[in-house]
């Protein structure tokens, strides 16, 4: 009895009228559940999303910590982590499949020796560690006249420069003098085949004259227009360390995306009550006020 006195307690108590309103716009009515249900679903998704990056995050900083020397310094670190993808233990030589190369899951290019050799997915495992490790790094494509991609690399930011590190072959670029290079630095022709020209089996059309963080040139229609309006709206957004997180692991995108979505939504259902009471006269309790009431009428019971 005491169980249906609460249950009671959350309920509409002006039900009549209630079910008046909803004949009355039916329309909103549908359109208030659905934003709902799908607020529900994006908050479950975003808690599914956290415990998959959080996983991530401890798989990822488990190998950082067996390979990475915690009071190394930056170049350190990077040399560290280049000698363990070139040297370190046995990987697993099968098959992983054609959805690891086009998904870039930390988890596997980590331990598959197929995509250790790949560029694409050799900088994402060196990215990976790169921030378990406590660095900033972010991916870097040499693209054509055409802005297709002809190599993949990574940028770390070390001593206040973004010098230039190519995972697939393993090696800093650097001078004469032995600092590390910044793509800057590369874009001089002669710097650049100083720097290759000691690297075995190195492809001299990898040039630095044309380089992108993020190729939009791919999204034909959408592309160039997109490109323009998150320039204008967050200027330097592709030199970001984030972007580059958020299209090299995949659980780190999923939860900032469900984030969103479920901000988006929790705003639009604030909004769309908002509407309900100054246009259509439809007043609601909040979800406070049934809680408070709830409480109320179990303590009553309790007592």
């Amino acid at each position: 009895m005491g169980f249906t006195k609460l249950i009671a307690s959350l309920e509409d108590t002006s039900r009549p009228a209630a079910e008046n309103q909803r004949l009355r716009h039916p329309l909103y009515y549908t359109a208030w559940y659905v934003v709902n249900s799908l607020l529900i679903i994006a908050i479950l998704l975003a808690i599914y999303s956290a415990g998959w990056e959080y996983s991530t995050r401890r798989y990822l900083r488990g190998f950082s910590d067996a390979i990475v020397p915690a009071t190394a310094s930056p170049h350190e670190k990077i040399e560290a982590i280049l000698q363990w993808m070139e040297r370190g233990p046995t990987r697993l030589n099968g098959d992983p499949g054609e959805s690891a190369f086009e998904n870039r899951d930390p988890t596997d290019t980590l331990n598959y020796e197929a995509l250790l050799k790949v560029c694409g997915t050799a900088t994402n495992a060196f990215i990976n560690l790169v921030d378990s490790g406590g660095l900033v790094a972010r991916r870097l494509l040499l693209v054509d006249a055409n802005q297709m991609t002809k190599h993949v690399v990574a940028e770390v930011l070390a001593d206040g420069r973004w010098i230039v590190v190519d995972p697939a072959y393993r090696v800093v670029l650097r001078g004469t003098n032995g600092n590390a290079l910044t793509r800057k630095d590369l874009m001089d022709a002669s710097i650049f085949g100083a720097a290759t020209r000691g690297i075995p089996r190195y492809d001299p059309s990898y040039t630095y004259d044309r380089v992108t963080h993020i190729r939009l040139a791919r999204l034909r229609l959408i592309g160039p227009a997109l490109g323009a309006l998150l320039t204008r709206a967050f200027p330097g957004w592709e030199d970001s360390a984030i972007v580059t997180l958020l299209l090299e692991r995949e659980s780190f995108a999923a939860m900032v995306l469900a984030i969103f979505l479920a901000m988006f939504l929790g705003t639009l259902r604030v909004g769309m009550r908002l509407y309900g009471e100054k246009r259509l006269g439809i007043r609601r309790r909040r979800i406070r006020q049934r809680l408070f009431q709830a409480s109320e009428a179990f303590f009553k019971i309790s007592s």
